[in-house]
Formats: structure tokens, C-alpha cells, sequence
């Protein structure tokens, strides 16, 4: 079992058996058919991982880490918000007339803002920062921007990076308002986690601990029987992650540039409802 699949189980444990049900009450999402989306839910989820003992991806079920790791390029390397500049299909119901989400995630990584060493956008500050002041404990990311909220499709949920290093050691804390537990939770530990790996590689650093708080962790009503089942399944080892060792710029990163060695897992979960 991997430590992914271990806290997922744990978590999701918690949640149906302990959550708070919000049936009946006033929600925003909604199913395709108008239905509310009701969830029980926990707040304030903690979880850690090692990046340096083993890479954190679900075996329960199959997580198209190449797709996650595309998104993932998307927002902080090409810090886009146009849905034809990503691979996949997953942002299209959010996508406006223009083809974009508005003013959210990758918009807000490449506005440029005024430091005394010159201008800089956010990821582009992380990597000035993580070679010239390590010890500093100002290395942060934000999406959250209050201005922008009202421009924006959807309010960003993984929010909030921090970076921190430890000796050698590059940690990271990552800030979720909110997270659909079954879609994706394991998508976002996995993102998150090659891209503490990527700022570690461009910056001669080793991968320390990787730390998800979640607000709002919750299992929608539709997909409780689902997870009910997810969470008895058979689990496997974690597989080894290999990077391509040669890339030493951060914007020189491929998808093909991340492999996940001996990476068993159950069967996909197919045609998950999403609530909108």
C-alpha cells in the first residue's frame, strides 16, 4: 500500500463516517440534471508525505498522471487560462466564449510584480528565490485574487503554495479550499508532488515534505457508494518516479520527461459525475 492510498482510505473514512452531511441544506453545485450537490464533509484535512521515501500516487485506482502532469504545465508553466493550450477536456465546462476560465490560475502566475531585484511573476520569483535566498521564509504563491475573483470562472481551489528549505531540502505546503475527494484528490497530491519535484531538480536541491491542507474535504452524495467501494480494493506498492535528469531549466519540462517506474494499480473509475 502506498502512503497515497493509506491517507486517502483514512480520510475518506472519516468523512463517511464522521462528516458533516449537508443534505437539504443551500448549496452551489449542482448535477448536470439541476439536482443539488449535496457532500458530507470534514474540515481542516492535514496530510503529509515524504518525497524522499516514495512518490505519492493512488494504486486503488489508475490516475492518468501524464493528463495531471499536462494541467499542471498549463497553469505554472505556461500560466494559461485558455483551454487550447492544455491537452485535455477537463477545464471545457468552464471555458467562456474567449476560450478561457477568465482571470484564474495560470493568469495569475504570469502577472509580473515590482521587487527590489526587478519584476517578476510568482514562479519565476520561486525559482530567483530557491537559488539566491534559500533561507528566506517568504517563498510563496498565491491564486486567490480578490480583485480578480468576479473575472474568474472558477475560484481557484488549490490555491497557496509555500516553499521552504531545510538544509538541502526542499518542503512545500500546498492550500486547498476545497477538494472532491473521489475526482480529485489523488490527481492534485500527484501535481502538486512533481512540482516540488521540478522547483527541487532547477534549483539543485533534493525533495523533502510535501504537505496538503484541505479546508473543505468532501465526498458528493452521488459519489459516496462509489468511494464505498473504492476504499475496499486491493493497493500496491508506490512505483518509482524518474525525471529526466538533464533538464535543468524549469520551462524546459515535457510531459515525457516524468515516467513512473512499475506503477500498479486497480481499474479506472470511468464516468464519474461532476458536480458543476
Amino acid at each position: 500500500m502506498s502512503l497515497a492510498d493509506k491517507l486517502f482510505i483514512e480520510n475518506c473514512k472519516e468523512i463517511l463516517e464522521n462528516g458533516y452531511d449537508l443534505t437539504g441544506e443551500k448549496v452551489r453545485p449542482h448535477w448536470e440534471d439541476g439536482t443539488p450537490s449535496y457532500t458530507k464533509k470534514v474540515f481542516g484535512i492535514v496530510n503529509r508525505y515524504d518525497l524522499s521515501k516514495e512518490f505519492p500516487i493512488l494504486t486503488l485506482r489508475t490516475i492518468n498522471y501524464k493528463a495531471a502532469i499536462d494541467e499542471l504545465l498549463w497553469i505554472w508553466q505556461k500560466k494559461s487560462n485558455n483551454i487550447n493550450d492544455l491537452n485535455s477536456k477537463i477545464w471545457d465546462q468552464w471555458a467562456g466564449d474567449d476560450n478561457t476560465i477568465g482571470k484564474a490560475y495560470g493568469y495569475q502566475l504570469q502577472i509580473k510584480h515590482k521587487y527590489k531585484e526587478g519584476m517578476f511573476d510568482q514562479v519565476d520569483r520561486v525559482i530567483f528565490d530557491l537559488k539566491n535566498n534559500p533561507t528566506s521564509r517568504r517563498i510563496i504563491t498565491s491564486m486567490y485574487n480578490f480583485e480578480d475573483l468576479s473575472e474568474m470562472n472558477l475560484y481557484p481551489c488549490a490555491y497557496s503554495m509555500t516553499f521552504n528549505v531545510t538544509g538541502n531540502k526542499l518542503n512545500a505546503i500546498l492550500n486547498q479550499r476545497s477538494q472532491d475527494m473521489l475526482v480529485a484528490n489523488g490527481w492534485n497530491v500527484t501535481q502538486y508532488a512533481i512540482l516540488v519535484h521540478m522547483f527541487a531538480q532547477v534549483s539543485n536541491l533534493e525533495v523533502g515534505e510535501f504537505i496538503h491542507v484541505i479546508a473543505d474535504a468532501h465526498i458528493y452524495d452521488r459519489h459516496i457508494p462509489i468511494v464505498e467501494q473504492l476504499i475496499e480494493r486491493e493497493t500496491f506498492p508506490a512505483p518509482k518516479l524518474l525525471i529526466n535528469k538533464e533538464i535543468k531549466d524549469f520551462y524546459d519540462f515535457k510531459v515525457e520527461d516524468f515516467v513512473l517506474e512499475n506503477y500498479q494499480h486497480g481499474e479506472s473509475i470511468n464516468r464519474i459525475p461532476v458536480a458543476i
